[in-house]
């Protein structure tokens, strides 16, 4: 291995993909001939090993990098850790899993080196000369409508707005870090979306592989993160992602705590109070739950321990957050003479800001 100037930085978010590592580090080997280049694996801490596979490969191979990251989720905010922790001028974002095609990175860098103008090359399944390999006709569907989804807030015609395979000048990538949302899946479109002006792109075609290794991350989660990012470019400035997320989860506990009170009390003949009692941990449960998988999904609380500990935290900041809600309530209703419908909602508001907040700090920022 020469000593050739560092010019790119492979960046390959990891989780659970200790099978690839070797794998993926040979191809580069073959596909950069001729180029500086390292490989940063940013390890969500896989309890398959991925980060100590790595770290061995490291030890004699000086390109190879490992960012292992305790108590963090996310392939975007991985992305973006990577990105920051390089000095190469230029940064690639390639799948863990060899889907992408990694022939491909000469091309991209080819392209940023002779265009001065140029921001981003895009790997794209859907220009001339692309293809989704062995896709369904529901995964090509789909993908065709997250595309249309993603016209409402990119300022760019891209044909694979979703792509996860590009290559950037670090430096403009590192510019936009402190607008990017580092939400979901989609790096290339918080990207474009983040960025105060027009970046300029090229989209050169590859096909995408079938997974040979490990198991796919895709998940209805998944499409869930993208819509939720969507939401943050259009309205996050207004009500935070998050907070939005844990209204609408509480509100949908709600619909839960009537339906388990009509069980228990109107169906099984037991007094309200004993109904209650059963429908307010019900739906504490259901909000703590999704909560857990979808709010924070960063964050998430994984077995047995953390999850108890967890849900108990989040009932007793949720008890005192009724508490809240009741207190404001009253006082606006029967000190402040207020009708019962604004005293009623800015109760709720009030313990909605609690349980938010006091989750956040105590339930999900503890561990």
């Amino acid at each position: 291995m020469s000593k050739l100037p560092l010019d790119l930085a492979v960046i390959v978010p990891t989780f659970n993909e200790r099978r690839n590592v070797a794998v993926m580090i040979a191809a580069l080997d073959s596909a950069l001939a001729g180029i500086g280049w390292e490989a940063i694996f940013v390890d969500d801490n896989s309890p398959d090993g991925t980060a100590e596979l790595a770290r061995e490969l490291a030890r004699t191979d000086h390109r190879v990098r490992v960012i292992q990251r305790i108590g963090r989720r996310g392939l975007s905010s991985a992305t973006i850790e990577g990105m920051c922790a390089t000095a190469a001028p230029f940064v690639a974002v390639i799948d863990g899993d060899m889907q992408h095609d990694e022939t491909l990175l000469p091309a991209m860098l080819a392209a940023l080196r002779g265009d001065d103008g140029l921001d981003i090359a895009i790997g794209s399944r859907f220009v001339d000369g692309g293809g989704t390999g062995e896709w369904d006709r529901d995964r090509v569907a789909k993908s065709a409508m997250a595309t249309r989804l993603s016209r409402w807030v990119l300022k760019a015609d891209l044909s694979d707005p979703m792509s996860g395979f590009f290559m950037a000048r670090a430096r403009v990538v590192r510019e936009i870090v402190p607008q990017l949302s580092a939400i979901g899946f989609k790096i290339l479109l918080d990207i474009l979306t983040a960025s105060p002006r027009p970046l300029r792109f090229v989209e050169l075609p590859y096909v995408f592989r079938t997974r040979q290794a490990g198991e796919s991350k895709l998940d209805h989660v998944v499409a869930m993160e993208y819509l939720i990012a969507l939401y943050d470019r259009m309205f996050g400035r207004i009500v935070p992602v998050r907070f939005a997320m844990f209204s609408l989860i509480g509100a949908l506990g709600a619909g839960v705590h009537f339906a388990a009170l009509w069980a228990v009390f109107g169906l099984g003949g037991a007094s309200f109070l004993a109904g209650t009692i059963v429908a307010t941990g019900v739906a504490m449960t259901f909000n703590f739950l999704l909560n857990n998988a979808l709010t924070y999904r960063d964050r998430r609380l994984r077995g047995l321990r953390q999850l108890v500990d967890g849900w108990i935290g989040f009932c007793a900041v949720c008890s005192v957050g009724a508490v809240a809600n009741i207190g404001v309530a009253a006082f606006l209703h029967d000190v402040q003479d207020q009708q019962w419908a604004p005293a009623a909602l800015a109760g709720i508001a009030v313990a909605a800001v609690w349980n938010f907040a006091l989750s956040s700090r105590f339930v999900w920022g503890r561990y």
